[in-house]
């Protein structure tokens, strides 16, 4: 999310939160709840939706449904409201996505209230769930509201495809994956093409960065580094795992 546009979001008090999410006169007196960005552009969708719960990491996601074309309007119209306060920046995905980041992490419990276009959303952050994989001592640690609960051995991309270094909210989870080479250019005959069941699969990147099972590298796990980019575990770590995670859950790659 470079290039990031950094912006003062509306960070109200408790008072104000219930008065929004009640409906009470209170909410107009305290500041103006734009019913619509610039131009009749309307929403299409707002994540996360009302009643989820979602990880530390988890943007806010506005999507429209035509290209916006006065992007400051449209910052403006989004209202995010916390009982304390969050900052945050915005960022744009494309000409109708919008997505409000947290800076740093949500604090974990969080109730957080979204106003948009007239749409309204009202979601949890959860508790802090967050892993940190290192590519040099090969370990992958998940805490828990700051303690460390479990450590895993892991293998992860090797020279020519390193796993990249970054926070990472989890996107998307699969209990069983396919996994195909040719999805990004490398043809399954080639020599380092593939095409191969996975189990535990944890979306990191719409590139093709998971966290999974991977059996066949259990005796590189702690040790080497021999994946194509992602995150190899075991089969029992990776279930756990997978079992555990909540989508914005964020990872961390370093090393």
């Amino acid at each position: 999310m470079r290039g990031c546009q950094r912006s003062a979001r509306l960070l109200l008090a408790t008072i104000l939160a219930t008065a929004v999410w009640f409906g009470s006169g209170a909410a107009a007196a305290a500041g103006t709840v734009v019913e619509a960005p610039p131009g009749g552009v309307g929403i299409s969708s707002v994540e996360p939706a009302t009643g989820d719960v979602v990880g530390v990491a988890h943007p806010v996601i506005v999507r429209f449904t035509a290209p916006v074309t006065d992007r400051v309007a449209a910052e403006n119209a989004v209202q995010i409201i916390t009982a304390t306060p969050v900052e945050g920046y915005t960022s744009w995905v494309s000409d109708r996505e919008l997505q409000w980041v947290p800076d740093g992490f949500w604090p974990g419990g969080t109730d957080v209230t979204v106003l948009v276009g007239g749409s309204r959303t009202h979601f949890q952050v959860g508790d802090s769930f967050i892993a940190v994989a290192n590519r040099s001592t090969h370990q992958f640690t998940v805490s828990l509201n700051g303690e460390v609960v479990r450590t895993m051995p892991t293998s992860m991309g090797k020279p020519g495809y390193e796993t990249p270094v970054g926070t990472f909210p989890v996107l998307e989870k699969f209990r069983h994956l396919v996994m195909d080479s040719s999805t990004y250019g490398v043809p399954i005959d080639a020599p380092e093409g593939y095409r191969i069941d996975t189990e535990y699969a944890v979306r990191l990147t719409w590139g093709g960065i998971f966290v999974h099972a991977a059996p066949w590298s259990v005796d590189s796990q702690g040790y080497a580094n021999v994946s194509h980019g992602c995150i190899n575990l075991s089969t029992e770590n990776a279930g756990w795992y997978y079992e555990n995670v909540k989508l914005g859950d964020p990872v961390i790659i370093e090393g």
